[in-house]
């Protein structure tokens, strides 16, 4: 709770400096509140100018976004799909990732993505990015620019890019859709970066030889004498030890039924334990003699295999759900997304390390699944303004341009109801 009050003197400066601001009408040219959020923004925008001479190279940037919006969108529907045809079929029982509030991209809030300044920091960087790129393209197809800023709620939460209306009423065809589709495209390049500077530091990472303890044997000496774990084995007998094979070269020189004493540092404090070892358990076949502890080792050196297999695109698709943890044998990876003890029972190149990890990960994971997510052929976002530019292209010349519309709002709810299904259904399944 050391974060509780911090918290609530920021969100009280916060509320008393916004007072101040709205009673007096101060800054009202570029502060302006939608509720409680501030957003402050600025005419200056001369910024997205400085693209225009690369003209040929964001045209075809932008036609790329285009293509990746219309190959995600219809990879996405298709998964939507057969995911609700699953749901029908199997009626599962409702699950952790089917919770409604882990629909949502908010830190604390969803249970999978914690509140820390790596991924507060993606998120902010997310938004800026995907709205550049809106702001870009808006400027290489000749809409101008009113404004540009920032979103804040205490801290920030968001950017925006504030095309000039009437500009973007008047284009329409590939420039708009370039337009539209330059923001996803941001998100899924930036992403696929931070993911490959990610697996490559990863690569550096190296097994520890330290006996770390992370799990005991149920009615075995160490769940006896109830050890502590997660814990660092220190002292066997006495004896210092700074790794595994000192610990069972140690053990290999008793028997069962021996007594041993054990000092293991769990949590920053020492701890020691008595045990009385005993006979190994014949579903281990190990055809040790020596006398048994009944506790489980951190397995580093599979740990850092499975980082290592990442290079490939399963390691990317195994990056993408590493937060959800919804494959087995993949456990692993909570080191990449999370800050847990874990991530000290690996050699590291520099200190810092891991929060760089963490830092990547999060600016890769949200950049791409906000990309993902806004390629859907669903108003607003904006693979659904794509669906009614490209339709109205080809519909218009047609004579069926009233219809585009109608078809619009058909598609955009029916892909919002396979979006709510797989996670309605099964409460609605159960009640």
């Amino acid at each position: 709770m050391e974060w509780l009050f911090p918290v609530i003197i920021a969100i009280l400066l916060y509320a008393i400096i916004a007072a101040v601001i709205r009673r007096n009408n101060l800054f009202s040219e570029n502060i302006t509140f939608f509720g409680p959020i501030m957003a402050i923004k600025t005419d200056k925008v001369g910024f997205f100018d400085r693209f225009i001479p690369f003209k040929a190279f964001f045209r075809i940037y932008g036609t790329f976004g285009v293509l990746m919006v219309v190959v995600i969108s219809g990879l996405m529907t298709y998964l939507l799909l057969k995911t609700t045809e699953i749901t029908l079929l199997t009626r599962p029982e409702p699950s952790d990732f089917q919770k409604p509030q882990n629909i949502l991209l908010i830190p604390g809030v969803n249970e999978f993505i914690p509140s820390t300044f790596a991924v507060w920091t993606a998120l902010v960087l997310t938004i800026a990015i995907h709205e550049f790129g809106h702001g870009i393209l808006c400027r290489i197809e000749g809409i101008a620019v009113k404004s540009t800023g920032l979103l804040l709620a205490v801290i920030p939460i968001g950017a925006f890019v504030e095309p000039d209306e009437e500009d973007l009423e008047k284009t329409h065809g590939m420039p708009k859709m370039r337009m539209f589709g330059a923001g996803i495209a941001n998100n899924l390049t930036v992403g696929i970066i931070c993911f490959i500077a990610l697996i490559l530091l990863l690569g550096m990472v190296a097994p520890s030889p330290v006996p770390v303890v992370t799990g005991v044997y149920q009615d075995y000496p160490a769940w006896g004498a109830d050890l502590p774990y997660p814990s660092i084995i220190t002292m066997v007998n006495g004896e210092p030890v700074a790794s595994r094979e000192e610990v069972s070269a140690l053990l290999s020189q008793t028997k069962p039924g021996d007594a041993i004493s054990l000092t293991v540092v769990s949590d920053g404090s020492e701890i020691e334990r008595e045990l009385i070892l005993s006979e190994w358990p014949d579903e281990l076949e190990t055809g040790y003699t020596s006398g048994f502890m009944g506790i489980s080792y951190y397995d580093s050196d599979r740990v850092v295999a499975v980082l290592g297999n990442l290079v490939s695109p399963e390691g990317m698709l195994y990056l993408l759900i590493a937060p959800l943890n919804i494959v087995p044998g993949t456990e692993f990876l909570r080191v990449i997304p999370y800050d847990s003890v874990e991530n000290t029972y690996l050699q590291v190149p520099f200190d810092g390390f891991w929060e760089v990890i963490h830092l990547l990960f999060w600016i890769g994971w949200i950049n791409i699944m906000v990309g993902i997510f806004n390629a859907l052929p669903m108003v607003p976002l904006d693979g659904g303004y794509i669906l009614k530019e490209g339709l109205n292209r080809l519909l218009d010349r047609r004579g069926f341009g009233r219809y585009v519309d109608s078809i619009v709002s058909t598609v955009s709810w029916a892909v919002l109801l396979m979006i709510l299904a797989p996670i309605l259904l099964p409460y609605l399944f159960h009640l």
